[in-house]
């Protein structure tokens, strides 16, 4: 019997080759700032948003606007994972951000139109998912992709680069508030919307405020800042992928890592949750409809799955340095304190550095600071949804797709797979809603 075992030379994966690009037509002059009315606003081009607009595009709902920081689909996912230098997702070719239900040009399908793009590692990736093996998807790849996606399903002529900074949601419409730059001048903007997406995706979790006091001590930072080209000696506190990629970043330049876990070992798995959550039975378990499970233990399955971990090809280079000591692990350390350079475990012990790194972990982001804490509903950090839509129950035209949907679909929700089931369920509600013509405009 042969077994699959992932190839450590995918982490150096090619970044930014020449993609044969989708002959998208020519974007026409339109105004700066987006329409005053729409009967979609998805608020986020990432993954969840891209996904969620191709859907729309192909139930025949056109009349879309998007509203994006950075202007650009999946951008800031992508900005995030080249910052820590990942160059492979952990999800694999069966989960992209395309359509449920519908033959579009699926990831897998799409490397394989561009065999020659690929190095020889990427092409075993592909043959072990065509034999039904755990297959990891190269950035590049999924970054041409999202591209292409995009252009087939017209995402950029219905794009504007903007924040979004509140919405009123009323019984029969949204109304979608924020501002856009226009020639340098930043102007507000206000859309009337029949339903509007909230694909906002997930914030960096801050420190614990016990670790200190007042502003944060010199020569520390989290995941997703820079760290000094000049730092010799790195501390990096956390348990899951992030940190590996902080670890591996900081020893390839040549410098020492200091590893504080917390838990009492890594963990290392294929996917960052258990791949029973993908499938129908494993989102049953959260689904109170199909069995009454309770809030409590659809919150401890979260509390159990959500935990940080680590890819397995990551195991051999990172047991290679702790061997020939350039790698230190503090396993099963709690942090007492963080000061200047130095993390303090909780059994007195300091660990120093040149710069101290948090990677610890992401919270969704659930709608808080744009609609009213009464619609948000936050119990536990998780929105109140109604089960059957994903629309928050205080405000039915206004859903959330991606990260928050987590405690109705289960901890894949937070993945580009889960995506597309939450994006199933939304845009089966808005087509359903705009044939009756409810939430259109005339």
């Amino acid at each position: 019997m042969t077994r699959f075992l992932p190839h450590p030379q995918l982490l150096d994966s090619p970044r930014h080759r020449d993609w044969p690009r989708y002959p998208a037509p020519q974007l026409p002059d339109r105004p700066r700032l987006p329409p005053s009315g729409a009967d979609i606003v998805i608020v986020g081009a990432g993954p969840a948003g891209l996904a969620v607009a191709a859907a729309l595009w192909h139930v025949g709902v056109h009349d879309v606007v998007i509203i994006d920081r950075d202007g650009e689909p999946a951008a800031r996912f992508l900005d995030r994972v080249d910052r820590l230098g990942q160059r492979v997702l952990r999800s694999p070719y069966e989960h992209h951000p395309g359509v449920e239900g519908y033959r579009d040009c699926e990831l897998r399908d799409f490397a394989r139109m561009h065999w020659s793009h690929l190095t020889s590692v990427e092409r075993r990736e592909i043959r072990m998912s065509q034999a039904g093996h755990r297959s990891v998807v190269p950035v590049d790849v999924f970054d041409a992709y999202c591209r292409h996606t995009s252009a087939i399903h017209q995402v950029p002529q219905r794009l504007w680069r903007g924040e979004v900074r509140g919405i009123d949601a009323g019984a029969d419409h949204a109304t979608v508030r924020g501002s856009c730059q226009d020639n340098g001048v930043e102007r507000d903007f206000a859309i009337e919307a029949g339903h509007v997406v909230l694909c906002q995706g997930e914030e960096r979790r801050a420190a614990p405020a016990t670790w200190w006091r007042g502003d944060r001590p010199t020569g520390v930072g989290y995941w997703d800042e820079p760290v000094p080209a000049d730092a010799g000696r790195v501390v990096v506190v956390g348990a899951g992928l992030t940190a590996a990629h902080l670890i591996h970043n900081a020893l390839d330049r040549g410098a020492r890592v200091a590893w504080v876990v917390r838990e009492e070992a890594e963990r290392y798995q294929c996917s960052d949750v258990n791949a029973s959550f993908f499938r129908a039975e494993g989102r049953a378990r959260f689904d109170s409809l199909a069995r009454p499970a309770s809030w409590d233990e659809r919150l401890a399955l979260m509390g159990r799955e959500r935990r940080a971990s680590v890819m397995f090809e990551f195991r051999p280079l990172l047991a290679a340095a702790e061997e020939d000591g350039r790698l230190t692990v503090h396993r099963g350390a709690g942090i007492d304190a963080v000061t200047d350079n130095r993390v303090r475990l909780d059994d007195g012990r300091p660990v120093s550095g040149d710069h101290v790194v948090l990677a610890l972990g992401t919270l969704p982001s659930i709608g808080a600071g744009l609609l009213p804490g009464h619609v948000v509903g936050a119990r536990d950090g998780w929105p109140d949804l109604d089960e059957r839509t994903l629309a928050y129950r205080g405000a039915p035209r206004v859903f959330a797709a991606g990260a928050a949907a987590c405690m109705v679909l289960g901890p894949a929700a937070r993945n580009i797979d889960g995506h597309r089931v939450a994006t199933a369920r939304i845009a089966g509600s808005i087509a359903a809603a705009v044939r009756e013509g409810v939430g259109t405009r005339a």
